[in-house]
């Protein structure tokens, strides 16, 4: 017998004809579909105003790749970083970010990264696959049940800032936040979503020309191309004035103003005159930027800066009118921080002691 098909690579047409193509009525397929994406159905058997004679035809034909949480684990702060077993067996990272004000997903797009970014775990890793779309929303789905039964409260926003390069897997990153914001799906407002990119200039072009209505993150980290070279090798091929003009066709286009990342390391881009740098940058399209202190991988190459260096750095953008944000690292004691992802993914223990209370 031929391999079953993933029935959540169908488009809705593709399936209505193939289930046309069975001997059933059209409208079936709007039922599965709604099962699939709405009702978050991983069973045929789940889908119970089906006759259980199409339900037999449908797992016969076709199979859901779902992931699985394969382990938990729970940081201080409540932070949950989350291990996903995919249907090859590989593993991916997701977690669940509470905060007074927000209940946040951080979701993964790649098995590995191809990008090698110096301050980045993930970045230690190779590039194995790109996730399906159905992968990525498989995440979405798992990580607001999380919130809910652990903490009494739904997910507010997702951040596509985890394992890879969104830009790279750009097919997928778009059906999958398709399904997130329509109503036909998980209905989230596109605007509590970011996706965040190391900077793929003709990608965010295209983000611009697809009138994506989600908010756009560049981790900057240097307003230098010779910093930015050291730390992050894909400025090579996309330089500051590259991504500057990629960004303005973003904003002329979107009227969403980018976001700047910009972690801050000890004695290398941590001085007034990097701030001077970034001021610069800036300048070039209406944006606002994400101080973000480093999390520390196994590696040791790069320190977090001294908090007085912070301060000093942040005001001085504050004096020149730049919007800035000091984004305080949530997770670091579970290695689920921004820049950890993967690393001491073996260490992972299961967690089964999760906190219902306010959040502080």
């Amino acid at each position: 017998m031929a391999d079953k098909k993933d029935i959540r690579k169908l488009s809705l047409d593709q399936l209505t004809k193939e289930i046309v193509d069975m001997g059933e009525k059209a409208f079936r397929a709007k039922q599965i579909y709604e099962w699939i994406w709405k009702k978050r159905a991983i069973s045929f058997s789940h889908m119970t105003n089906l006759s259980e004679n199409l339900r037999a035809k449908l797992s016969k034909e076709y199979e859901f790749h779902a992931i699985k949480l394969s382990d938990s684990q729970v940081s201080n702060d409540r932070t949950i970083k989350n291990a996903f077993a995919l249907f090859d067996n590989a593993i991916i990272e997701g977690v669940l970010i509470p905060t007074p004000k927000r209940m946040t997903a951080c979701v993964s797009v790649q098995v590995g990264c191809s990008l090698s970014c110096a301050f980045c775990a993930t970045g230690k890793l190779k590039r194995v696959r790109n996730l399906n779309h159905d992968e990525i929303y498989d995440q979405v789905v798992m990580i607001n049940s999380q919130a809910k039964e652990k903490y009494d409260i739904p997910l507010s926003n997702i951040v596509f800032m985890g394992m890879g390069e969104p830009l790279l897997n750009y097919k997928s990153l778009i059906e999958s936040i398709d399904k997130i914001t329509s109503q036909k799906g998980l209905g989230m407002s596109p605007k509590r979503i970011t996706v965040s990119t190391a900077g793929i200039a003709n990608k965010i072009k295209r983000l611009a020309d697809d009138g994506v209505r989600f908010n756009l993150a560049l981790s900057l980290h240097a307003a230098n191309d010779e910093k930015r070279n050291k730390i992050m090798p894909i400025n090579e091929s996309n330089n500051l004035e590259v991504l500057k003009e990629a960004l303005r066709y973003f904003y002329q286009k979107t009227k969403t103003r980018p976001t700047f990342e910009y972690i801050i390391f000890k004695d290398f881009n941590d001085e007034i005159q990097d701030a001077v740098e970034l001021v610069e940058f800036c300048k070039s399209i209406p944006s606002k930027v994400n101080i973000i202190e480093y999390n520390a991988i196994d590696d040791g190459q790069y320190q977090q800066a001294d908090p007085e260096k912070v301060d000093a750095f942040a005001a001085y953008l504050e004096s020149k009118n730049i919007i800035v944000n000091i984004r305080r690292s949530r997770g670091k004691d579970i290695d689920a921080a921004c820049g950890q992802l993967a690393n001491k993914n073996e260490a992972i223990k299961k967690e089964d002691v999760f906190y219902k209370k306010e959040l502080s």
